[in-house]
């Protein structure tokens, strides 16, 4: 007697992909834009569903921010707004003007970098469905929020401010200017060509494969 167990796929079981909310996302039937983070950076691409697999249309790394003038952490706020405006940009110089959030399993937060990350996108002038109460507040999203605690703790208690920002001072990086850098590096971002990278392809697991294309071709 065959086995009624159906083994769930490897990312489900490794919780790294929630298939019901992807499956819901591709439902909208419009670009996702797809916004991850690490330890030490965040991703922003624009996926498109293909038969043969999620086509890439744009991406953008906020370790790229570098280029564009910024020294500062590339997991901050700021950086996440910045990486969200350089790949909105380029989605839109292919042709992308629309899309929907996808966050994967990352919890959704108020004001977090995922929204700033959103956010970004959106003032790029890309069309994403959100309600503005989740977005950090402008004067996060400049990194204000950064020099009010260097202020304090460079006053208070200065041998802690040197050791907690000694990667900035090693680099002769000022802390208390990351408002000016940060509109500095955003204006470079608007007035680039945004170092427009070719669309990819990765292919989506058999299994899911399969369901999707179902998906798409009944409904």
């Amino acid at each position: 007697m065959r086995s009624r167990y159906e083994l769930k796929l490897k990312r489900r079981r490794s919780g790294q992909t929630d298939y019901r909310k992807r499956l819901k996302l591709l439902l909208a039937r419009k670009p996702r834009i797809v916004v991850r983070k690490s330890l030490k950076h965040i991703r922003v691409q624009i996926a498109s569903y293909s038969p043969k697999g999620d086509t890439i249309s744009a991406t953008a790394f906020s370790a790229e921010l570098k280029k564009f003038g910024w020294n500062y952490s590339t997991n901050s706020l700021p950086a996440a707004y910045l990486t969200g405006m350089l790949c909105g940009l380029r989605a839109k110089s292919k042709g992308v003007g629309e899309a929907v959030l996808d966050i994967g399993i990352n919890t959704s937060i108020k004001g977090s970098k995922l929204y700033a990350a959103l956010k970004g996108a959106i003032d790029s002038g890309l069309k994403i469905p959100a309600n503005p109460e989740i977005f950090p507040s402008d004067a996060r999203i400049k990194g204000e929020h950064i020099i009010a605690y260097t202020s304090k703790l460079k006053k208070e208690n200065p041998e802690k401010f040197k050791k907690r920002f000694s990667a900035y001072l090693s680099k002769k990086v000022d802390p208390e200017k990351i408002v000016y850098t940060f509109e500095e590096v955003k204006k470079k971002i608007r007035e680039s060509k945004h170092g427009v990278k070719h669309g990819s392809e990765s292919k989506l697991s058999s299994p899911l494969q399969k369901k999707v294309n179902e998906v798409f071709e009944h409904g």
